[in-house]
């Protein structure tokens, strides 16, 4: 699938580049380090029917969950358990990739109170996850924190009470002011940037999407007030594209004011504690077992 920036929908600030298709562990991760030094981000997507880690046999698998193997078995729904297995190892692949030097089995996620993942024992690079009828998300920044989300094309959202669970004031007279036709797909990219723009901030849905907003028919810019009013001027980037007319992506990066971090490599992004703690688990059979497959 190609993606391509939604029409007038890329907002100014820090760039992106085309979002990183990934077609399996063996896939090609070098884009994710030059995404990262040039952009400060790095956004990929995979199929999850390319990614299925729990076909690996559950010795591998557990390697490569690591602190997720417990929760994954606690998951009794085949789909979901799948999905879940799927992203977490996509992510940890992606930050591997990232940060050099390291296997995946390596890295170990942590999560916030609302569900946010980072990467334990390293907060030099931001990570963030999404998935959707059988897409899945992920993406990662240096020098600020970052959020995505993705929806179906056909998902429908435009309808009654709009202005009590999803628009502001300001954003429910902008999609009314639309043609019919154009309304649902609106509505569908404030959804997203306000999914991206929530779990960058590590609030989820905890956040009203009914107190935020943003621009429907136009560049999304700035995050605004439910009168329009810019809120957050300069201090994020935000993005939508459209990935091979089945789904609409959204990328909210922010700057924490620090500068990107150039010093990715593992030996000093990565506590040395953790990473020799997590290979020493792993043992000799799971080394010798990256090796043996693709996984």
């Amino acid at each position: 699938m190609t993606a391509r920036p939604a029409p007038g929908r890329q907002g100014p600030g820090r760039t992106l580049g085309e979002p990183i298709a990934i077609c399996g562990p063996s896939g090609d991760w070098s884009r994710v380090r030059a995404d990262l030094d040039r952009h400060g981000a790095a956004v990929l997507f995979a199929r999850q029917a390319d990614w299925r880690p729990d076909r690996a046999g559950l010795p591998r698998l557990r390697g490569l969950l690591g602190h997720d193997w417990g929760r994954y078995l606690g998951l009794t729904h085949p789909q979901v358990r799948t999905r879940f297995a799927a992203s977490r190892v996509l992510l940890k692949f992606a930050a591997a990739a990232a940060l050099g030097g390291v296997r995946p089995e390596s890295v170990e996620l942590g999560y916030g109170l609302t569900g946010r993942p980072c990467l334990r024992g390293y907060d030099g690079v931001q990570v963030s996850l999404s998935h959707t009828d059988g897409l899945l998300l992920v993406g990662l920044a240096t020098g600020g924190a970052i959020g995505v989300d993705a929806e179906p094309n056909d998902r429908v959202l435009y309808g009654p009470g709009l202005g009590r669970h999803l628009c502001t004031p300001y954003e429910l007279e902008r999609v009314e002011a639309l043609p019919l036709a154009e309304r649902n797909p609106a509505v569908l990219r404030l959804w997203t940037l306000k999914e991206a723009y929530s779990k960058a901030l590590g609030l989820g849905l905890r956040f009203r999407f009914t107190d935020f907003g943003f621009c429907p028919d136009g560049a999304p810019g700035d995050v605004l007030r439910p009168d329009g009013t810019p809120a957050t001027v300069g201090r994020w980037a935000f993005h939508t594209l459209s990935l091979g007319n089945r789904y609409t992506l959204a990328v909210a990066v922010g700057d924490a004011g620090f500068g990107r971090t150039t010093d990715l490599a593992a030996g000093t992004a990565l506590d040395g504690g953790i990473v020799d703690a997590v290979v020493e688990a792993l043992g000799e059979d799971e080394r010798e077992a990256v090796d043996a497959d693709g996984w």
